[in-house]
């Protein structure tokens, strides 16, 4: 492993730890995992919707051919309801499936002796004892932080491993160097499945290509597509065109393993049917009400962001409405200044006004984390001053909900003529309540 940048290093009990011994009692056994033919996906900016692309693909070509006939995806975390992050044939698990298959994991880890699961290891462990349970035949999986010691590493014979754009985040647990991220990331290679990157910096190219002959795994960069369609709305912004193009280099590799058929049997037609039907909801999504529109993204490092407010600066600068951000992010590892400065900076002045708010979604809500655990109203002075550095005549507000936060953004926009453009981002815990907020669901999906 590289050395460590500016005193970072790593901490705690690797989430790996124990997940083989859980499953074990669960009964399912490393071929069992195996068999669910895994395509395995990591990095720091576009996981998720690199593997719903890798998802829509397959289903699509299941469709045509029979195989797969039945697709799982994992994914964490969750917008806003849980059953989101386990999905068969891109449908979030029924809530009775939800329910019996976590009650069955439960049930039997709750009798074992020592240490237990924590939060995101249990998911997972959930999340693979549901596809055993399915009986799909193709496996989409979403690795957490990292990779090398990911709990979602457990899988030892994936078909097909994925590394998606790299950035710096996470630091305290991967390092502060490209190179530590990218050598935490390509963890996932392994012996004999093929591997697919997007494009990376020269440091990082190198480390994954030297891990890639560590792991005797074969890599291959990933270039924009061809096949791409100009103009198509889900693969915009040009990010989306990139996790879009990893994506069907990822679905060609699988097909080519699992079929036999060279090249893959993937057709312009699938790829084209399959970008139609693909979405993800909180990124990059566009929500409009009346006259104001919502410009929503749960992008939460400076990838992210930047990439954010140059999708948002590219919809509204044609408006003459107001520009408003509201964004939240709470957390113990990414410092929160030099975040929010970034993305001032990115926004190039011409947001008006700024709230910075909570992920509680509204005064009803528990008190939760964000409260209890955290300084928020200290945490957000620093977002205030840290903005005031960069745009000092940027009006302000701090509000304590996200509720709160939607109808100050409103009243903006109700002050003017032409209502407003508003872009919501920082973290998925901020853009799913908000999400649920503005386009309330069904009443038979409410809890």
């Amino acid at each position: 492993m590289p050395q460590l940048n500016r005193g970072a290093h790593l901490t705690g009990l690797p989430s790996i730890h124990g997940m083989k011994e859980w499953l074990g009692e669960l009964g399912h056994s490393a071929e069992d995992i195996n068999r669910l033919n895994v395509i395995h996906v990591a990095g720091t900016k576009g996981k998720g919707s690199t593997c719903a692309f890798i998802e829509s693909f397959l289903r699509t070509h299941g469709k045509r051919t029979g195989f797969p006939s039945k697709t799982g995806l994992y994914t964490s975390p969750h917008l806003i309801y849980p059953e989101e992050r386990i999905r068969i044939n891109f449908q979030p698990l029924s809530r009775d499936l939800f329910a019996k298959y976590f009650f069955e994991v439960e049930d039997v880890l709750s009798k074992g002796e020592g240490r237990r699961p924590r939060y995101l290891q249990l998911y997972f462990i959930f999340a693979l004892h549901a596809f055993i349970r399915e009986g799909v035949d193709a496996a989409i999986i979403e690795a957490h932080h990292g990779g090398e010691y990911d709990s979602t590493n457990v899988v030892k014979k994936p078909i097909v491993t994925c590394v998606t754009t790299l950035g710096l985040d996470h630091v305290e647990q991967l390092g502060s160097s490209l190179e530590s991220i990218a050598w935490h990331k390509a963890g996932i290679f392994k012996p004999g499945a093929r591997a697919v990157a997007a494009p990376a910096v020269p440091e990082a190219t190198s480390m994954l290509q030297n891990r890639a002959v560590e792991k005797a795994s074969t890599l291959e960069f990933a270039e924009i597509d061809l096949v791409l369609p100009d103009g198509a709305i889900q693969i915009k912004p040009d990010t989306l065109r990139t996790n879009c193009s990893v994506a069907i280099s990822a679905a060609r590799a699988f097909l080519e393993e699992t079929t036999g058929e060279k090249p893959s049997p993937l057709s312009d037609t699938d790829i084209i049917e399959s970008i139609r039907q693909w979405s993800w909801p909180g990124r990059f999504q566009i929500e409009v009400e009346g006259q104001n529109t919502w410009y929503l993204d749960g992008a939460h490092n400076d990838i992210g962001l930047t990439a954010a407010a140059e999708w948002f600066l590219s919809h509204a600068q044609s408006s003459a409405s107001p520009k408003i951000l509201i964004f939240a992010q709470i957390s113990h590892v990414r410092k929160g200044g030099p975040v929010v400065e970034c993305l001032a900076r990115a926004l190039q002045g011409k947001v008006d006004h700024v709230i910075f708010t909570t992920y509680r979604r509204n005064q009803d809500s528990p008190e939760g984390r964000s409260e209890k655990e955290f300084n928020i109203d200290g945490l957000q002075k620093v977002y205030v001053e840290a903005w005031k550095q960069i745009h000092p005549a940027t009006e302000i507000l701090v509000q304590r909900t996200i509720k709160s936060a939607l109808d100050a953004a409103r009243r903006i926009g109700e002050s003017g003529d032409g209502g407003m453009q508003t872009l919501i981002t920082g973290s998925q815990h901020l853009v799913g309540p908000a999400l649920a907020l503005i386009r309330p669901p069904p009443a038979e999906e409410v809890v």
